[in-house]
């Protein structure tokens, strides 16, 4: 054992609403879309006379901001650099450690597990309204392991070496995609062979087995919807069904590298399977018809930036099966298509395997964060 005690959240930290009241020509809006899995995303520097009511909390270094809408959708971050003139959104709690008592990272490792974030989803659901939210007030009710200050650095060591190998495996994905994305442009562009879309691509779609079929849901078989898309890989999905509600539902299962469009709610997002996986209505899965779907990748990549440049001032709202249908792509030669995919498959097959690397490593983080906590695994006894 660790020593450990167990207190409330609200005991070890505090929720700070402190009001921004400077008066500089040029600030940062951080809203609740600005925020993710860790990082702040948006810099985006604005002027002051911009500034908006529900922008007014101000932040500082080693604070938490940590999303009151929807927990499950991991909208969090860990402040590690000094934020002058950054305004967060009401919507986002900022939450402050009392240092003395539990190490600010120790503190975020411990409000962005994935246990954590379920039980604080479970707590939004139970409220009315559009959107799931918590309050600062459930945070604080929940109950937290709080070892030695020694014992949390070495807790935080451990996850931070975790983090630090899924970040390498993102940014070499990020590389590896944008190599390939570049290097399909430059062939695209120089094509002279215009076709119409549905003439290299077959597009199919999706089904939902009946909701209240207890015997369809939760099975083995992973259940795509326009929330699982991934970068650009999807491995696992919010929700599954089993092989009786596949077999009611309007959807086959989709191989490996099927390449999935979301048709209706978030539009246009596009990604591919990375393991075998149902869909459900509002999307498109895309196949080839003998085109490589790396290709089928690509070309939808164009024709969705063709389509959505098209409805630029209009609303968005959906892609129809029409649309595709009407829709004009450049045709790489087989020359072409050859010489891409002689690259760009050993890249796209290097970043589903580290797609699956960092799905395992965030399984192992997860599972031991919570054991290193409670003091039922020794910190010394951990080798990574």
């Amino acid at each position: 054992m660790n020593g450990t005690i167990y207190m409330p959240v609200g005991e070890v930290c505090s929720s700070i609403s402190d009001t921004y009241r400077e008066k500089k020509n040029m600030v940062t809006l951080i809203n609740t879309s600005d925020v993710l899995e860790g990082r702040v995303l948006n810099h985006e520097r604005v002027p002051n006379s911009n500034l908006k009511g529900q922008f007014k909390k101000t932040f500082q270094r080693d604070d938490i901001l940590y999303s009151e809408i929807r927990p499950q959708n991991r909208r969090f971050a860990y402040v590690d650099f000094s934020p002058i003139d950054y305004i967060a959104s009401t919507k986002l709690m900022v939450i402050r450690a009392k240092k003395d008592v539990v190490s600010p990272k120790y503190l975020y490792y411990f409000l962005k597990n994935s246990s954590t974030v379920a039980e604080l989803q479970l707590l939004a659901e139970t409220r009315s309204g559009t959107f799931p939210q918590i309050t600062f007030s459930e945070v604080a009710n929940l109950t937290i392991p709080v070892p030695s200050l020694a014992v949390q650095e070495v807790i935080v060591q451990t996850m931070q070496c975790l983090e630090d190998k899924i970040t390498c495996n993102e940014q070499i994905n990020d590389n590896l995609q944008q190599q390939a994305a570049a290097l399909f442009s430059s062939l695209y562009d120089r094509s002279n062979t215009e076709v119409r879309f549905t003439d290299l691509i077959q597009i199919l779609g999706g089904g939902t087995p009946k909701t209240g079929e207890n015997t369809y849901w939760n099975g083995n078989i992973a259940f795509f919807t326009p929330k699982d898309v991934g970068i650009p890989y999807t491995l696992i999905t919010e929700k599954t069904i089993s092989k009786e509600g596949l077999s009611h539902c309007n959807s086959r299962l989709y191989p490996v590298n099927t390449v999935f469009v979301t048709a209706r709610g978030t539009v246009g997002k596009v990604g591919m399977s990375g393991v075998p996986m149902a869909m459900n209505q509002s999307c498109y899965a895309l196949v080839g018809k003998e085109t490589h779907q790396l290709l089928v990748y690509f070309y939808t990549l164009k024709a969705v930036d063709r389509l959505k440049h098209k409805a630029s001032g209009a609303v968005f709202d959906a892609i129809t099966t029409r649309d595709f249908e009407s829709e004009q792509i450049m045709k790489l030669s087989d020359d072409d298509a050859t010489a891409f995919l002689r690259v760009a498959e050993p890249m796209f097959q290097e970043v589903l395997n580290n797609n699956i690397e960092n799905l395992r490593l965030s399984t192992l983080r997860d599972s031991l964060l919570p054991k290193l906590m409670s003091g039922e695994i020794d910190v010394s006894a951990v080798q990574l």
